[in-house]
């Protein structure tokens, strides 16, 4: 896969790392562009609890890995778009 890069906050981009803290995993799965949630950590606990997105923990703060999220967004789409077939 591609590098992915995540916003700086300043207009610019930085590599996303391998293991991302839930401030990254948020910026980029763009939580704040399509979530009406005032607090973002629920979405991101609602996502690990109910959707199963995978994270692993180190000195008790949950980090994310970019490929398992990867595979995880993808697992997501390919289910969504065989429930819209089924629905057809």
């Amino acid at each position: 896969m591609g590098l992915s890069v995540l916003s700086d906050g300043n207009g610019g981009f930085t590599p996303c790392p391998e293991l991302m803290t839930e401030q990254e995993l948020i910026l980029f799965l763009r939580i704040p562009d399509v979530s009406d949630s005032q607090n973002y950590k629920n979405v991101v606990d609602n996502l690990v609890r109910m959707h199963e997105l995978p994270c692993i923990h180190l000195c008790r703060k949950r980090l994310y890995p970019l490929e398992r999220v990867r595979i995880w967004i993808t697992k997501k789409s390919e289910k969504e778009m065989s429930d819209m077939g089924k629905n057809l």
